[in-house]
């Protein structure tokens, strides 16, 4: 899908649930069915949707991004100027803002949160987000002026960005533990932002509650704050099937993940809404590209021709037709074909066996290997992606078993480099290439998307690229690194898809924009 028709699908849904709020109800309940548990809620640390989808509805940052996710707009910052040279950024906040528990929300809180956010030694995977910024200054009682190292192409879209939520200092600092990172897990289990939802409850792996923001600074469009929502109840059940079921039963408000081979059943369902919201998302198999396993054997995936031969081993207009039902288009780069600078001019790696044969007996695997992919627990997604490759990879000797996991053991299987196979997805948090290069292509940030792959020319590429302003040069950057990594073939490139979504006919006003971001403040129940 291009950026226009994803902008004007998102405006056209942004629209919709404006109208449909001048006549919201207030209050109730809202039972969402989650497929994946979060594991950790400080902003700072957090690295996967399943908690990047939760923190952006307890955090609030100063800037936030607008309904196509294209650009920004007014969060806890009120208005926002950046200096001709680049060099300052002044924002300056909301009158009388207050975090969930009634506290003040200071531009003392905003200062510290950043630098937290942005430390190389404190703020997580996503810190070059924010590294451009090189000193912040506080003003008055309502103004931050951030001073750059350098004049930075998507900083404002940063600061909309989760890793960038401001979070109380005091309480944070108040926690118990010795380290920061004692602290921070302790407060992860207790958090308080001033988002439109404070966490109440929380019995893993089982039940999430939120309960509305007392303090929350939005209001609806009857004047009065946001949300309308008392309560939301985020039940895990990591099986499709079942999780689908209670949707019918009316158990559920909401599910997500909602598997493609169901979307026309629960279409023609007068009871549900099925929606395919328009993501800025890639599916893919991500490889373990060492030479050697964890176990010291020698690794096949550590061969730049094998990992080529599975890519053309994959027919992708097959895999699109199995799992997606057709709502999906193959890959032309790494990242999503929505993001700027995003450079295919045709899919990757066509399906062509004759070739993967090839290539596989030039590596020295004639006869093909046996490899092991990690298959998330009770996805039929997954089943299905895994079960076509089985088919496809078969004919040039490559036998895969499949092995399912539920999702915080496979997470810490891939993180140790436990693995050789999986199925992943990777959602934008930010309309920009920086993000997504710097976790799936840049050595430093996450060993390029735990494959253990490098190319040097790419570094160098990306830590241009970070500071360059010339649109022109900034795009060369970008085609160069995206050429190089598709000739590389770290992963297994497949598809970009829609967020399949079923809900409730009586459930107004929810969405998922393309960046991911599940918004809730404006979702209401209707009675």
């Amino acid at each position: 899908m291009t950026r226009r028709a994803i902008w004007l699908v998102a405006c056209l849904m942004f629209a919709t649930l404006g109208l449909a709020a001048e006549a919201a109800t207030r209050g109730g309940t809202l039972v969402f069915g989650r497929a994946i548990e979060s594991q950790f809620l400080d902003p700072t640390h957090t690295a996967q949707n399943a908690d990047i989808w939760i923190s952006l509805n307890i955090y609030d940052t100063l800037l936030q991004p607008n309904a196509d996710g294209a650009g920004v707009e007014a969060g806890l910052a009120a208005a926002w100027k950046t200096a001709e040279d680049g060099k300052t950024v002044t924002l300056t906040l909301r009158p009388g803002l207050k975090f969930a528990d009634g506290s003040p929300l200071l531009p003392s809180d905003v200062k510290w949160s950043l630098d937290r956010a942005r430390s190389k030694t404190d703020g997580g995977e996503f810190a070059f987000l924010l590294a451009s910024i090189a000193t912040i200054d506080l003003q008055g009682d309502d103004t931050i002026i951030l001073h750059m190292a350098h004049p930075d192409p998507v900083l404002l879209q940063a600061l909309a960005t989760f890793n960038a939520g401001i979070m109380p200092e005091k309480l944070f600092m108040a926690a118990p533990g010795e380290t920061l990172l004692d602290k921070s897990k302790a407060f992860a289990d207790h958090p308080v932002g001033s988002g439109p939802f404070t966490l109440q409850s929380w019995k893993r792996n089982t039940e999430m509650v939120l309960v509305r923001n007392p303090y929350y600074w939005k209001t609806g469009t009857d004047g009065k704050a946001l949300p309308y929502l008392d309560t939301i109840r985020f039940v895990i059940i990591p099986d499709d099937a079942t999780r689908i079921l209670k949707l019918r039963a009316a158990e559920l408000d909401i599910a997500e993940f909602v598997p493609y081979s169901r979307v026309a059943e629960l279409k023609a369902d007068p009871a549900l809404d099925m929606v395919l919201f328009p993501a800025a998302q890639v599916n893919y198999f991500a490889m373990n590209d060492r030479p050697t396993l964890k176990d010291g054997s020698k690794n096949p995936l550590g061969e730049v021709r094998v990992r080529q031969a599975l890519n053309y081993a994959t027919d992708k207009a097959a895999l699109i037709q199995v799992v997606s039902y057709g709502t999906g288009t193959p890959e032309r780069s790494f990242m999503p074909m929505s993001t700027p600078l995003a450079y295919g001019p045709a899919p990757l790696y066509p399906y062509d066996i004759a070739k993967a044969k090839a290539l596989m007996v030039e590596a020295g695997y004639p006869n093909g290997f046996e490899i092991t992919g990690l298959a998330l627990a009770g996805s039929a997604d997954d089943a299905a992606k895994f079960a076509i490759l089985q088919q496809l990879w078969a004919q040039i000797g490559v036998k895969l078993k499949i092995e399912p996991l539920e999702a915080a053991t496979r997470l810490a299987r891939y993180n140790a480099a436990d693995f050789q196979l999986r199925t992943s997805l990777w959602t934008n948090d930010i309309n920009d290439p920086n993000e997504i290069t710097s976790i799936l292509a840049y050595f430093p940030t996450r060993q390029a998307g735990r494959s253990g792959w490098e190319d040097k020319r790419i570094g160098e590429l990306f830590e241009k690229s970070q500071e360059e302003l010339d649109p022109a040069r900034r795009a060369a950057e970008y085609q160069e690194i995206q050429e190089r990594y598709a000739a590389a073939a770290p992963i297994v490139f497949a598809m970009e898809v829609p967020y399949p979504v079923a809900m409730r006919k009586v459930v107004k006003g929810f969405v998922q924009i393309p960046l991911g971001n599940n918004i809730f403040a404006n979702t209401y129940i209707e009675k």
